[in-house]
């Protein structure tokens, strides 16, 4: 069964269509249970937003670009938040577990939401593969499983979140609230340390904090302008995420009154957690103290005496490979059986579970993580550089995606074909046009670098043929779809 036009008098869904058109309905959206409350979504909302690229990658960036790297994810958190508006307008108008993969089928056909969707697979497939290798890496940190291999602990990694994920949605809301709590509680207990060392001036490692440790060692520029802006692919790869509580949302009640407050949170916790911590890293120790091996929180707790910080430390990057590989298995799900139910993905990524999951879409994703463990054991470590890259290209896809159905969205308001909720992004369409605009100089920018995210832009060509290959194979199948369902829709109209 594919996507369905209906009058509000043909469906008794809460989703109330405007007056001047009848509602989208997607026929993946049925079958769905509504079990995430509030404080699921505020949670997902938060770690969506809040990820290894802060605990982990930071030290790497603040090496390289120094203290404007605060800039870097500022201007970055700001497109993030523009683009998770741009989904709350979408989900506020039309509450879908397909989200934007149902928007693009809606305002762009069946060709957009193909291609939103294979781009966003390939996004979270890649990335599964970092999550569950980054995690066995972790977890060899500690003794007691320094004797186990690599493999084995990757696996019991995915097999736990992946039978969490298909057990029923609650479960996954209450494994990433849990997530979430971890990583937000480090980053306050670390920012009342930091400011503590700040105020009272207290020695970190034979330096005292201020601001003459950034005055001094080359000011909030050290090696120039353009190293900032060639971290800034990095730093959207950090904001990877913040599109899953309008997945998410399609499961829940009453979003039109949860996802404006989780939405709208999302924009101080990104100035809060994201460049206060840059920001106070930076005045506690020069640019030059941290490097890209070592968590730089781990750095300014050791420099300090604070002891198991390293372990703690470890133990919350841990957590956010996890709630990264326990967001990517949920979300696929959804987006592969919105896909499935109108031809465009495999039909067993269609069937959901007594437990109302989707689980063949979760296992189609969950094998290619395993794939990419064998084949991280094979190839090295340039190459598995690349995948990361590769996921970065489907964060952009995605992202531009969702702004396009945005655009077009606003375009139809206007001609007063859809009517917008109250909960509206600011300044459409220029918005729109600048994320845009901004997610076309990433790809440049990635163009400009040396090495893998080079290799990457250089495999773009071979993405849109494979893309392009792809919808020639399921176009037959998506059409006679379409025709089912309008047979379908005939007969129960002359019932």
């Amino acid at each position: 069964m594919s996507d369905r036009t209906l009058t509000a008098a043909d469906t008794a869904t809460d989703v109330s269509a405007p007056a001047t058109a009848p509602a989208h309905v997607d026929a993946g959206d049925a079958g769905y249970s509504k079990d995430l409350k509030s404080r699921h979504i505020n949670m997902i909302a938060i770690g969506g937003a809040i990820g290894t690229g802060l605990f982990l990658g930071a030290g790497g960036r603040l090496a390289s670009a120094g203290p404007s790297l605060f800039i870097a994810y500022a201007v970055c958190g700001i497109f993030a938040f523009f683009v998770v508006r741009a989904l709350g307008e979408l989900v506020l108008y039309r509450p879908s577990s397909g989200a934007f993969v149902s928007y693009a089928r809606e305002f762009m056909g069946e060709k957009g939401a193909f291609a939103a969707g294979w781009l966003y697979f390939l996004n979270w497939a890649t990335t599964g593969i970092a999550d569950i290798t980054a995690v066995a890496t972790y977890t060899h940190y500690w003794g007691m499983f320094s004797d186990i291999p690599q493999w084995v602990l990757a696996l019991i990694a995915l097999a736990v979140v992946l039978t969490v994920n298909l057990i029923s949605v609650k479960y996954f809301g209450e494994m990433e609230f849990w997530f979430a709590i971890i990583k937000v509680g480090a980053l306050v207990v670390f920012m009342f340390i930091g400011i503590f060392l700040l105020v009272s001036q207290h020695d970190v490692g034979g330096t005292t904090p201020g601001l003459h440790n950034v005055l001094d060692h080359g000011g909030i520029f050290p090696v120039g302008v353009m190293p900032m802006l060639m971290v800034i692919q990095g730093v959207v790869f950090a904001y990877a995420s913040v599109e899953l509580c309008g997945v998410a949302a399609g499961e829940t009640k009453n979003p039109e009154k949860i996802m404006p407050k989780a939405i709208n949170s999302i924009m101080w916790r990104v100035g809060l957690f994201y460049v206060g911590s840059v920001v106070l890293l930076a005045l506690l120790l020069p640019y030059n103290a941290f490097t890209g091996g070592e968590s730089p929180f781990v750095t300014v707790l050791s420099k300090i005496g604070v002891p198991y910080a390293a372990g703690v430390m470890n133990l919350v990057v841990l957590t956010a490979a996890l709630s990264s590989l326990n967001s990517g298995l949920y979300s696929t799900g959804r987006i592969l059986r919105s896909m499935a139910m109108s031809g465009s993905a495999p039909k067993f990524t269609g069937r959901m579970n007594k437990g109302q999951v989707p689980y063949g879409g979760i296992l189609l994703t969950a094998f290619f993580c395993v794939l990419g463990v064998a084949l991280n054991f094979v190839v090295p470590d340039n190459a598995f550089e690349i995948v990361l890259n590769f996921a970065a290209i489907g964060i952009i896809g995605t992202w531009g995606m969702i702004m396009l159905c945005s655009l077009l969205f606003w375009r139809r308001s206007k001609e007063g074909r859809v009517t917008r909720p109250s909960y509206k992004l600011p300044f459409a369409p220029y918005t729109q046009i600048v994320t845009l605009v901004f997610l076309a100089g990433v790809l440049v920018l990635m163009a400009a670098d040396k090495g893998a995210s080079r290799d990457t832009i250089l495999c773009l060509p071979l993405i849109a043929a494979a893309l392009v290959g792809g919808w020639f194979v399921v176009r037959g199948r998506v059409e006679r779809t379409r025709r089912e369902a309008e047979l379908q829709r005939a007969g129960g109209s002359e019932g």
